[in-house]
């Protein structure tokens, strides 16, 4: 091969190598917070409109205060739901939303806190084409139950992240 139809057939080449490296990165968990992304959140995972991961960064029961990282996928979110002793989620990676139910949703960036008052119906999740991490914090654990109702429809999730 000459050195002309060479210069041709690497960019090809190489351009074809990138898309087999961009498939195989979209399979995997990407890091996008200091925290650990824990294992794949099967136990939940009917309340999840797509794949989520789950990270207990507690364990001391004296202390009555859990808290978990979770990883949401690009698009993925939670049903609604509500807690009847609230919670707190704090944004530590990647964009996502939160929206009580009857009101706007609210875009989440790494730092942004959401406090969420006991009983109040919501949802959370990432972005449509980002990945989301927050620690999910439990309050008034005595009393502090989930609900879980309907999920979010594709129409209730364009509106509120567009």
């Amino acid at each position: 091969m000459n050195i002309k139809k060479m210069l041709v057939a690497v960019p090809f080449i190489v351009g074809g190598m990138a898309d087999i490296d961009a498939q195989s990165v979209k399979t995997e968990v990407p890091e996008i917070s200091v925290f650990p992304t824990g294992s794949e959140n099967t136990g939940f995972g009917k309340f999840f409109s797509g794949k989520s991961w789950l990270a207990p960064l507690t364990g001391n029961k004296e202390l009555n205060v859990p808290m978990s990282n979770v990883t949401f996928e690009p698009g993925c979110r939670n049903n609604w739901h509500s807690h009847t002793g609230g919670q707190i989620l704090i944004a530590v990676g990647g964009t996502g939303y939160y929206q009580e139910r009857g009101q706007a949703a609210r875009r989440l960036l790494p730092g942004d806190v959401v406090e969420i008052a006991p009983g109040v119906e919501h949802w959370h999740g990432a972005a449509p084409d980002s990945w989301f991490s927050h620690i999910a914090v439990e309050c008034n654990l005595q009393i502090n139950k989930n609900t879980w109702l309907e999920p979010v429809s594709d129409e209730e999730y364009a509106r509120a992240v567009k």
